[in-house]
This record gives structure tokens, C-alpha cells and sequence, in this order.
């Protein structure tokens, strides 16, 4: 048998029965489509991740007051609520750390924040020239913090898309406007690109002014809530940080572990932790997606055994007129691969279909490779040999003579 009649033959034995083929597809078309959206979400999540990571900054280390021991690990977690860090930290650290590329402090507070009849509570954040840059915050209109409005304690604000729309109305230009912050004037004079929402904090929704400000009028003193530390390369992350724990707990004269009280955040350990989980929840997502595949091969198998039971005087004919047994075994293969080749198609594209639906209409990011699509084809089409092998060859092995006398 040629294979041109071989391909004839698959199509007439699929077609006479379309209802149970395309039952058959079905199962295969659910589990592809589930596989696909499945693994999406999960790399969508990831990537979500580590874009809300990248955009604090690159290679940063985040030092906060306060700390609270970690289980299993020796770097210690802070609250952020005592004043234990001060401008003095923030002068050693640029000054006797090797491997820094910036520093830049951060005072924040929370303050009632009025405009004409329109009013606001929101963070204020007091920094100073660098912390553009560390923590990648990109001017929309206007300009930012600089070294100057520093220097000369000026009152100017800079707001974020929010805080401008909930003051001034939504895309308000409001560069050169008065705002009142805790009975404060200032003059706002730019207004930063949307960040979004990271976590618990909406970066979007908060003022900034000069950080020599916020100590003179806002706070009063030389405390500091954060200190951020850009460093010079990813390798150096761990030195440095082991660098700035020995000079802090030197400078508060601390002794003993245990009475840490600052904590270190490593960016680049907490994205290598992430990527973990989330690489794990996409494997168990497409593990359970999986799961369908296996029911929908076995669909495949139950009903190409029910149609080598059906077509039993067919292959005794086929066999007494001359068939091999690889004629009659490839046949039915190749009927149980077709099935699961065009299921195996309208479930990429339904897969696809519905990984778009659900970042467009769920509000989820997703993200589809190729290599999850060509791991659902291939998945497919071995789906199509394993749990077509057994009917085939069972089909090959039925003797001509019984197979004539099947009734």
C-alpha cells in the first residue's frame, strides 16, 4: 500500500464516523488549549514579577530601620517603623563601601496634601538627586528632584500620575501650580510616568520633594525610612551588602547578631527566590492542564479499539487480499496520529485564543512562547503513538481466516 492510499484510507475511516472522531479531537483540543493557557499564566505571572522587581531599580539593595529575624536565614527583615538609621548611615556607607554606584536615602511620611477645594492623604517622599536614577522613575512632564532644589531647601513638589489626577484632574498639566502639604506651600514642578501598583504600594499615587526639605519641615530630624544602594555589578550584590551590615552594626556599636537593628534587602536574591516559585507554579499549572491530555489519549485508544472490534471482516479481507501486517498496523497509527494532529492545531489556536482573552478581559499577563507551543504539538503527537500503538498492533496481529468468520 502506497502512501496515498494510505492518507485515503485514514480520511474515509475519520469522515464515516464524524461524530465520534470529532468527540475524540475534542478531548485532545481541551487539553492542548489548557497546556498552552495554563503555561502562560504562569510565565505571565513570572514575568509580571520580575518587571514589578526591575522597577525599583537595577542591583539594589534596600536598608530599613527595625529588623525581624527571617526563619532559616541570617538576614533580618524590618518593619521599617523605628528610627534607627540617620543621614550620618547614609555618609559612611557612600563614603568607606567599595563597589557603590549610588546611594540615595528616602524620608516618607504621610500627609493631608490640598489644592484649591480638592485634597488628598498621600506618601510624601523626601529624596534628593539620586534617587531618580537608582529607583528608575522616569519624568513625565517637568523635571525632577535636583541637586540645587537640594541644596537650597526649596519647596517644590514633584507628583505622581495619581496624586496629579486626584488634585488637578486627570492628564492636568500642573507644572508651576501651589499645593499645600501639611499647611506647607510648594511649588510643584513636574510629574512622573505611571509605575503601578507593587505589591502593597501604589507608586503612582505619592508626592516627592527635596529630602532637605522633609528633614526641616516634615520630620525634623536627621532619621532616614530607607536607604537605597544601587551597586556596580550583580556579582558584587552579596560582598557589598556583608560590607554595609559589618559598618552599620559597627556605627551602632552592635556586637551580636541578634540585636541587628537595620535589615538588608537583596534584590537579586528575592528575584532568584521568585523566578523559583514561579517557575514551579507553571509547571504545576501545566502539570494539571496535563492531566486532560492523558484523558483525551485515552479517549484515542478507546476508540481506536472499538473500531479495529468493528472493522474486524475488513482487516481478515484486507489480509487474505495480499495486506502485511505493517500495512495494517500503519494504517490505524496513522489514524490515531491524525486524530490527534488536528486536535492538537485547534487546540494551539484555541490556546492561544484564550491566553489573549485572558490577559485582555481577566486583567492577568500572560505570556505564550514558542516553546510551550511546540511542546504542545510534540505532547500531541506521541499522545497519537502511544495510545495509538496498542489497537494498531493489535489490529496487525488478528488472524485473516477468525477475522473472515467475525460476525
Amino acid at each position: 500500500m502506497i502512501f496515498t492510499d494510505l492518507i485515503e484510507e485514514t480520511y474515509i475511516s475519520l469522515s464515516s464516523n464524524r461524530t465520534r472522531s470529532f468527540l475524540t479531537i475534542l478531548g485532545i483540543v481541551i487539553g492542548i488549549a489548557s497546556v498552552i493557557t495554563m503555561i502562560s499564566i504562569g510565565q505571565g505571572s513570572a514575568k509580571a514579577i520580575e518587571d514589578n522587581i526591575q522597577s525599583l531599580g537595577s542591583n539594589l539593595l534596600v536598608i530599613s530601620p527595625g529588623s525581624q529575624k527571617s526563619i532559616g536565614t541570617t538576614v533580618r527583615g524590618g518593619f521599617g517603623s523605628a528610627s534607627t538609621l540617620v543621614m550620618g548611615d547614609v555618609e559612611a556607607i557612600e563614603s568607606g563601601i567599595q563597589g557603590i554606584d549610588a546611594i540615595a536615602p528616602l524620608i516618607s511620611s504621610r500627609k493631608q496634601v490640598v489644592y484649591k477645594g480638592q485634597n488628598t492623604n498621600t506618601s510624601i517622599y523626601g529624596v534628593d538627586e539620586n534617587y531618580e536614577s537608582v529607583r528608575n522613575v522616569e519624568i513625565d512632564i517637568g523635571s525632577f528632584i535636583n541637586k540645587t532644589y537640594v541644596d537650597k531647601i526649596s519647596k517644590v513638589a514633584v507628583l505622581g500620575p495619581t496624586a496629579r489626577d486626584t488634585l488637578f484632574g486627570e492628564s492636568v498639566d500642573p507644572i508651576g501650580q501651589k499645593i499645600k502639604i501639611d499647611s506647607q506651600e510648594y511649588t510643584v514642578v513636574g510629574v512622573t510616568k505611571s509605575k503601578g501598583t507593587s505589591g502593597m504600594n501604589n507608586s503612582d499615587d505619592l508626592i516627592y520633594i527635596p529630602i532637605s526639605v522633609a528633614k526641616h519641615y516634615l520630620t525634623g530630624n536627621e532619621s532616614v525610612s530607607s536607604i537605597y544602594v544601587q551597586v556596580s555589578s550583580e556579582k558584587l550584590m552579596t560582598e557589598v551588602e556583608e560590607n554595609i551590615s559589618n559598618l552599620l552594626m559597627e556605627r551602632h556599636k552592635i556586637k551580636d547578631e541578634e540585636s541587628i537593628d537595620f535589615s538588608i534587602m537583596n534584590q537579586a536574591e528575592i528575584m532568584e527566590t521568585m523566578t523559583s516559585v514561579s517557575q514551579t507554579m507553571t509547571i504545576l499549572l501545566g502539570a494539571i492542564a496535563g492531566i486532560s491530555l492523558l484523558v483525551g489519549g485515552i479517549g484515542i485508544m478507546n476508540m481506536m479499539l472499538t473500531t479495529v472490534t468493528e472493522r474486524t471482516r475488513e482487516i481478515g479481507l484486507r489480509k487474505s487480499l495480499g495486506a502485511t501486517s505493517s500495512e495494517i498496523s500503519n494504517q490505524f497509527l496513522l489514524e490515531s496520529i491524525s486524530l490527534t494532529f488536528i486536535g492538537g492545531v485547534i487546540g494551539v489556536v484555541l490556546g492561544l485564543l484564550a491566553s489573549y482573552l485572558v490577559e485582555k478581559i481577566g486583567g492577568t499577563t500572560t505570556v505564550v512562547t514558542t516553546t510551550s507551543v511546540v511542546l504542545a504539538c510534540f505532547v500531541s503527537a506521541l499522545i497519537g503513538i502511544i495510545f495509538g500503538y496498542y489497537p494498531a498492533k493489535r489490529a496487525a496481529k488478528l488472524n485473516p481466516i477468525v477475522a473472515l468468520r467475525y460476525e
